[in-house]
């Protein structure tokens, strides 16, 4: 089974079809600056790594994992690597039953196939008949996919908000509570309160997520976990690699698909 090669190329004029596919290789680097599209959209990653950021935060997809995104959300696309990638488009008025906030999802055997199954049609022959039967059970999936641990939740009130983009800009150089405190001109149990309220996490833990999120971007890129340990403050590999494996459930070398050589 392989991709039909128009799905290539992004279609130029409207579609019936409830969904559209579209498949293609990004390079690294490449940034798609802020748009929103009135489809809703599923990224699935075949292989590399991308960060997508949105108002609401950050989301880091690795091989075999894919982000949704609800329509008209505005977001940026970041490809970390080169990146082989299956998009799906849902049409605006099929996404209503659909997750309304943005989320990374595990890509089951089944979702895959569906996938890969539906993108070997013509776009012609997708708004009836097999694929279109094939469209809707690829919906009815992602009504189902379990959400992965994968945001980076952003603060919306500016002074936190400023703060955490600087820990996001130098993650190996993280204020201390009391500093972060005095930055936002607050005392810390009203500063921590205030963002566990907007990020659903204490700073403790929303920092060691920048750290691990930044390790993923650059293990992603080809740095060794000495390099990636080392620029990020931890205390050494193990240290990096135990806090990634309590992250995670698996070593980087194992989250990436390769051996257990971390």
């Amino acid at each position: 089974m392989s991709i039909h090669p128009e799905l290539a190329e992004f279609p130029r004029e409207a579609i019936a079809a409830p969904i559209i596919g579209y498949a293609r290789t990004q390079r690294q680097g490449k940034n798609n600056d802020w748009h929103a599209h009135d489809a809703a959209q599923l990224f699935h990653v075949v292989r590399g790594s991308i960060a997508i950021d949105t108002d609401m935060g950050t989301y880091f997809v690795p091989p075999e994992r894919a982000v949704w995104l609800p329509p008209r959300l505005g977001h940026q696309t970041r490809y970390l690597t080169d990146t082989e990638l299956r998009y799906i488009y849902v049409q605006f008025e099929h996404a209503r039953d659909l997750p309304q906030t943005p989320q990374v999802m595990q890509v089951t055997t089944l979702l895959r196939a569906l996938i890969l199954e539906f993108m070997s049609y013509p776009r012609a022959q997708t708004a009836d008949g097999p694929a279109a039967r094939i469209a809707g059970v690829i919906l009815d999936q992602l009504k189902m996919l379990p959400a992965a641990p994968l945001q980076l939740p952003m603060p919306q009130e500016q002074r936190l908000r400023d703060l955490c983009e600087g820990v996001v800009r130098c993650p190996a150089h993280v204020p201390s509570l009391s500093e972060a405190a005095e930055r936002c001109a607050t005392s810390v149990r009203s500063f921590e309160r205030r963002i566990k309220a907007e990020t659903g996490l204490s700073y403790r833990t929303w920092c060691r997520q920048v750290k691990l999120f930044r390790a993923l971007e650059l293990l992603a890129s080809g740095r060794s976990v000495s390099d990636v340990s080392h620029k990020l403050g931890y205390e050494g590999p193990s240290a990096f690699v135990s806090s990634f494996r309590k992250a995670f459930g698996v070593t980087p070398g194992r989250y990436f698909g390769g051996g257990e050589a971390d």
